[in-house]
């Protein structure tokens, strides 16, 4: 009893001219190994009969001897001995007095299909010396055209190979149209049940940083760093910059002359705002910066929880706090502190501990399963939800998580309204 293959004389059953000779032409050209190429003809050959001539014996193990040198090729059958009581997967057989099983003209068949199987091996090579090709590109960014959708995710022509963009990797407000060229930051090579994919994105906060180095020659020579950075893909990034070399303005070199160099990076961001800070050693001024534009902020901090808490003047709470509390939530985040904003009374406006992704992230009693919905939807704010509300309203999120949503999508409505009244009379005024 054994698991290996016995070779018997044979029939002639498929003759190819100098078979082993092309075979290891094909082998080395397209750096495969010949063994793997003659073991995927023999598994074909074992499924092109199980195909042709239907259901086989269940108490049969059926093999091929597969004569290398010719490519002649005998279909034979032996009883089997063993097998997983649970998977049904063939363990042991008993190949001492095989039975040749080969029908007439299975030659041809054999034929077409160890082309087949060929064929397959140098798509599957190709494929694979791409995805090594980009192994070494991970953590780098390429200009790829935009090829077609697939459901909510892009396909991308990266060059030599295809990148494959899921929709949390895209930007918010961003719309992918056909043969638009677009710089993504290739991310990782995932293994799928397709097999090996490039991953790129239009998310990664690498994406700007990597967007600095290449418009920022400071940056690429390493006199100027970018220590930090924080984003919301689509909506708005921090970052702080350092600087190396004395004399060297971090944050001048990464502006430009009139704005030029980050005006290029907003470019290619498709109009992201960007905020840069000068790094600070300083934890202080550090947070001072990352709440910019707010000003006049007193700011007490605790090392020892990463912790502070900010009193901002009645004017400067709106501009601390950002829209949906974007910016405080960004400056968590950029610093790695748990930041409060408080008024001038006392009042606790907004707590953020960097662990938010997203406005969603902030409404409590959502979710994981909504969530998700949520960014895989690209409604990560109030302003999404409320503009695209028959998006969840059909999904049947569920009564409770409907209601969460609903409730903080009237408030903001209500608060739209009410701002919108005050332009109005602003303007009004100011006009007589």
């Amino acid at each position: 009893m054994a698991k290996s293959k016995k070779t018997t004389p044979s029939k002639s059953k498929m003759v190819r001219t100098e078979f082993a000779a092309a075979i290891n032409q094909i082998a080395s050209e397209r750096h495969i190994e010949p063994v793997a190429i003659y073991e995927a003809i023999r598994q074909a050959l074992v499924s092109a009969y199980r195909k042709q001539f239907g259901n086989l014996e269940e108490e049969s193990y059926y093999f091929v001897d597969l004569n290398e040198d010719s490519g002649e090729s005998t279909i034979f059958k032996c009883p089997i001995v063993e097998k997983d009581e649970e998977t049904g997967e063939i363990l042991k057989w008993d190949d001492s007095n095989p039975i040749d099983v080969t029908p007439a003209g299975f030659g041809r068949i054999a034929a077409q299909t160890a082309k087949q199987v060929i064929l397959q091996k140098i798509r599957e090579s190709e494929r694979d010396m791409v995805i090594k090709d980009y192994e070494d590109k991970v953590g780098e960014i390429v200009t790829a055209q935009i090829l077609r959708m697939d459901g909510r995710s892009v396909i991308l022509d990266l060059g030599r190979g295809q990148g494959f963009m899921p929709p949390e990797e895209q930007m918010r407000g961003e719309f992918y149209k056909m043969n638009n060229r677009i710089t993504v930051f290739i991310r990782e090579i995932a293994e799928t049940p397709r097999g090996k994919k490039i991953i790129v994105s239009r998310a990664a906060k690498e994406l700007v940083s990597k967007l600095f180095e290449r418009e920022v020659p400071e940056i690429a020579a390493g006199t100027v760093e970018v220590a930090l950075i924080a984003r919301e893909a689509g909506v708005r990034t921090k970052l702080a910059v350092r600087s190396t070399q004395e004399g060297v303005d971090p944050v001048g070199s990464c502006v430009g002359q009139r704005g030029i160099r980050v005006q290029e990076v907003i470019r290619e961001l498709n109009n992201e705002k960007l905020d840069i800070i000068s790094y600070s050693e300083d934890d202080r001024l550090l947070i001072q910066g990352a709440l910019a534009p707010a000003e006049g902020l007193k700011i007490t901090i605790n090392k020892d929880d990463k912790s502070a808490v900010v009193v901002a003047p009645d004017d400067q709470l709106s501009l601390a706090i950002g829209r949906g509390g974007q910016n405080v939530r960004l400056a968590a985040k950029l610093t790695g502190y748990k930041i409060t904003i408080q008024s001038a009374e006392g009042s606790i406006k907004s707590h953020m501990t960097g662990d938010e992704e997203y406005e969603i992230d902030t409404f409590e009693g959502l979710i994981e399963d909504t969530r998700d919905f949520l960014v895989q939807n690209k409604l990560t704010t109030l302003a999404d939800l409320s503009r695209f509300k028959n998006k969840w309203l059909e999904a049947e999120l569920g009564e409770n998580q409907e209601k969460i949503l609903s409730d903080r999508v009237e408030k903001f409505e209500a608060e739209m309204a009410q701002r919108d009244s005050f332009d109005d009379l602003a303007t009004k005024l100011e006009s007589n």
